[in-house]
């Protein structure tokens, strides 16, 4: 399959090494583009969509370092490798301290600029909102995600909730050669067991009560393209047997139905929890964990990649500045700092939630730490969140007409108040509540991906 690739934009001055840049390139078969300064760079960037860029320090009027701080205003995202004299070594420290990815000596060879075009140069993303990879272990993340995008083997995606496992999946899909067709996706632990099998499989017209017409399942739906099976650990033991019959055979029968229908899907499941764990407590089935994981792939924590924290915080402002009509937003230079500093327990979500509050809370263009309102760091009691987050119950009841705006609130609260009260315990949580078990996990679920609950 033909890999599309995204063009590298070459900033550089000297008509003779812009023209032997450009060859190496081609040579490469890579597509490209040549401008011979800074504010040309800057209005190709504002065109379309390059994957590095690749610039020249000593340019005039404006010079290399000048047009890696306006790229970085701009495109956050973007990697940027800097050519230089060794004369210019201390031009190039204060660059990487600017944003810069590295920096090639001149005169260098031809594999080594391509080295680092490899190393550092972002996948095409497409349309892959909220794909921002600059921290190493982001950029070696979506490597990985490209190369078995190629294929059509079974992915496992692992790590914590909200750091971006569905993001991921999507990125894979729409790099493979199923892109053209569907991606559909199901949430494991947000349906209820007695509807997640006519949910997946799909079921004949009077299978059971209610079922008026025959229905396809997510199965069949996701034909010639992508089925994300998600949170797959939260599937019950009975349904995780037919769910690895359905892998083996890549066929699916209806709920009543007789005729088996034969798939041509690919796969991707993920799950929050430690799959081998489960393995060993029983609740997840061992031959299916070795069906699904044919090339697992663990995703780091966002603490784990802090280098990604202020640029993915940069994204959610442009992305959410622009539909809450708060263009030209910047964070200080003490938000960044709060935001490199907090733990970040609730990952990608939790820091999209802190900025969408910053956009409201600021009042001008710039966000302030107060603007954040970080959740506390883990180690706090239970629920114990911020004032602004957890309005007393009596305020709410009282105002007849935000009541059914805040239900949520008081239904969180009460939850991880009791939660709180017995020490934790789930099953005593439970009792109290007059919930199931399954209802207060995927509620749990929820709290910690926005951001309000810890283990």
């Amino acid at each position: 399959m033909t890999q599309h690739l995204l063009p590298i934009l070459v900033v550089e001055d000297d008509p003779s090494l812009r023209e032997a840049i450009g060859d190496t390139l081609e040579l490469a078969g890579r597509p490209y583009v040549a401008v011979d300064g800074g504010e040309q760079a800057l209005k190709v960037l504002a065109s379309q969509a390059f994957s590095i860029v690749l610039s020249d320090v000593r340019m005039m009027p404006m010079d290399g370092i000048e047009l890696l701080k306006a790229i970085r205003v701009r495109l956050p995202h973007l990697p940027v490798v800097l050519m230089t004299a060794y004369a210019e070594v201390d031009k190039a420290v204060d660059a990487m301290r600017s944003g810069a990815c590295d920096f090639l000596l001149k005169p260098f060879e031809p594999k080594a600029l391509l080295a680092h075009i490899n190393k550092y140069e972002l996948p095409d993303t497409g349309e892959s909102a909220g794909v921002v990879a600059i921290d190493p272990a982001s950029r070696e993340l979506f490597t990985i995600a490209q190369r078995v995008a190629q294929t059509d083997a079974t992915v496992l995606l692992t790590g914590e909730s909200g750091v971006g496992k569905e993001v991921v999946a999507r990125f894979i899909h729409r790099h493979s050669g199923r892109k053209d067709g569907p991606f559909v996706a199901i949430n494991c632990a947000a349906i209820p067991d007695t509807l997640l099998e006519a949910t997946l499989f799909g079921y004949e017209k009077g299978a059971f009560t209610g079922a008026q017409q025959a229905q396809a399942g997510k199965f069949e739906q996701a034909q010639e393209g992508t089925l994300l099976l998600d949170e797959v650990t939260e599937m019950p033991l009975g349904l995780q047997a037919k769910l690895l019959r359905v892998l083996q055979e890549r066929e699916v029968e209806r709920v009543g139905g007789k005729k088996p229908v034969a798939l041509n899907i690919r796969i991707i499941a993920t799950s929050n929890r430690d799959m081998a764990e489960a393995v060993a407590k029983g609740t997840f089935r061992e031959d299916l964990f070795y069906r699904l994981s044919v090339f697992p792939v663990a995703i780091p924590a966002l603490r784990q990649r802090r280098e990604d924290i202020v640029p993915i915080a940069r994204h959610f402002i442009v992305e959410h500045g622009g539909r809450l009509g708060r263009t030209g937003v910047s964070l200080s230079a003490e938000a960044e700092q709060a935001l490199m500093a907090h733990s970040w327990p609730g990952n990608v979500r939790e820091l999209e939630n802190a900025i969408q509050r910053a956009l409201i809370l600021a009042p001008a263009g710039i966000i302030d730490p107060a603007h954040l309102r970080l959740l506390p760091k883990p180690g706090l009691e239970v629920g114990m969140a911020p004032a602004p987050f957890s309005p007393p119950v009596v305020q709410v009841l009282s105002e007849p007409e935000k009541r059914a705006d805040n239900m949520k609130d008081v239904e969180r609260d009460h939850i991880l108040h009791t939660l709180a009260e017995v020490g934790g315990s789930r099953k005593q949580a439970i009792e109290r509540l007059g919930i199931s078990e399954r209802t207060l996990r995927y509620k749990l679920q929820q709290y910690r991906e926005e951001g309000f609950y810890k283990d």
